[in-house]
């Protein structure tokens, strides 16, 4: 048995290689092979998983919902490349092949006119957006409200198809809707928080101790440059909240990126570059590059993700998956709106739907050092956004979860037939 991966987005990439590498444990199956939709597939080409077909980044970084950035990247070459990328997919499933899809409905579509069985993992859409246990938000539509879903009649459809033998999806809520409507959805949990520790409760470090603060600019380029500096000032109002206590950033920049612009505009903020340190800190990253200023050091990582993550108590995000990837560990995240093309007003106003309470959205960076202060000062409100984050985002293990389900459920009948 054969399976292709098709997928739309870095963080959703991430998401496919956790199934991929869950798949692997499964002697059944022949070969296992990738198609990113969006980028070159660096999260596939890291876990050495093949990549078939074109591969190409465009120039609005694959967001390109807005207008004029879909008009840059039609002129950059977006419908050859989505051409190809369907008669790779077409020819695919007209030879038995089967395709696992990852992310929204572009990779769901591609998935069904190949013709073959598929299944989906729907990693952009969650029921959170619309309501949460308690009924609907008040920011809920009565359009919304009518179609009862956050996924759209026409995606529903294609997940009722005959060809579609799983749905998996991010969260119970979300599940729960879908299967009114007989689509084969199973709710295995989120695979985003597979290599991660999950613990639902706080720790909130002694005066003594740094405060570790997490900065997450976004993984497309040139945004994630943008919004470092709207960062850069947030951190600046931090440092002023707290001007008598240790303070430690840790910057998780993708390591695709070059961190060059990003070292120059500390140094244009007055950071001065330092020797590494580490503060005792367990960072397995040899790159790491160290800044000071005042009582503060900043620590730019690009091979430590996890890592900064894990340890750091609270964050200042203007990201898609790695924001709810930190939330999932039960911590609070500050936002701060951009100017996009990804992480726009609507779009931070969204992500503080889908994840509640661990998110405060601010309207300036320099609102950030204020909000922060408060936030850390309230742990009844720290372990209600502990708690919050595990039941958003699940515990880990669902990535070997979905791959069993895949191979001993979805695609059971494909399997026997070949014994």
């Amino acid at each position: 048995m054969e399976i292709l991966v098709i997928s739309n987005g870095h963080g959703e990439d991430v998401i496919a290689v956790s199934i991929i590498e869950a798949l692997k444990k499964f002697s059944k199956l022949s070969k296992i092979v990738a198609l990113p939709l969006v980028g070159t597939g660096y999260a596939y080409e890291k876990a050495n998983i093949p990549i078939i077909g074109t591969v190409k980044t465009m120039p609005s970084g694959g967001f390109n919902q807005d207008v004029n950035q879909l008009w840059r990247d039609v002129n950059g070459g977006l419908l050859t490349l989505t051409y190809h990328q369907y008669r790779t997919i077409k020819q695919w499933g007209q030879n038995g092949g089967k395709i696992l899809a990852v992310g929204d409905i572009l990779p769901l579509l591609f998935a069904w006119v190949s013709g073959g069985e598929f299944a989906f993992m729907g990693t952009a859409k969650s029921d959170y957006y619309l309501r949460d246990e308690k009924g609907w938000l008040t920011s809920t539509s009565p359009v919304e409200r009518w179609l009862g879903s956050m996924y759209f009649p026409w995606e529903c459809w294609l997940m009722t198809r005959l060809a579609c033998r799983g749905v998996f999806v991010r969260d119970s809520l979300t599940a729960q809707t879908l299967q009114k409507w007989s689509i084969p959805v199973y709710d295995l949990g989120n695979p985003m928080m597979d290599h991660f520790s999950v613990n639902p409760s706080v720790t909130i470090p002694f005066d003594t101790e740094p405060l570790i603060i997490l900065l997450l600019p976004g993984s497309r380029m040139p945004e994630a440059q943008h919004n470092w500096q709207l960062i850069l000032e947030g951190i600046h109002s931090v440092i002023e909240a707290y001007s008598q206590r240790l303070l430690l950033f840790l910057a998780a920049i993708t390591p695709s990126f070059n961190s060059v612009p990003f070292q120059e505009d500390l140094i244009d903020k007055g950071w001065k570059k330092e020797p590494y340190h580490t503060y005792n800190l367990l960072i397995q990253d040899r790159q790491t590059i160290s800044f000071t200023h005042r009582n503060a050091t900043l620590i730019i990582s690009q091979h430590a993700y996890q890592t900064c993550l894990q340890l750091s108590h609270i964050g200042i995000a203007m990201a898609g998956t790695a924001t709810e990837q930190f939330v999932g560990l039960g911590k609070p995240v500050i936002s701060i709106p951009g100017k996009g093309p990804q992480f726009t007003q609507k779009f931070a106003q969204n992500q503080t739907r889908l994840l509640g309470c661990s998110v405060t959205l601010v309207d300036t960076p320099q609102q950030v050092g204020t909000t922060l202060k408060q936030l850390m000062n309230d742990p009844k409100q720290l372990q209600t956004i502990a708690e919050n984050g595990q039941k958003r985002l699940g515990s880990p293990g669902a990535a070997q979860r979905i791959a069993h389900c895949l191979v001993n459920e979805c695609f059971k009948q494909s399997f026997n037939s070949e014994l």
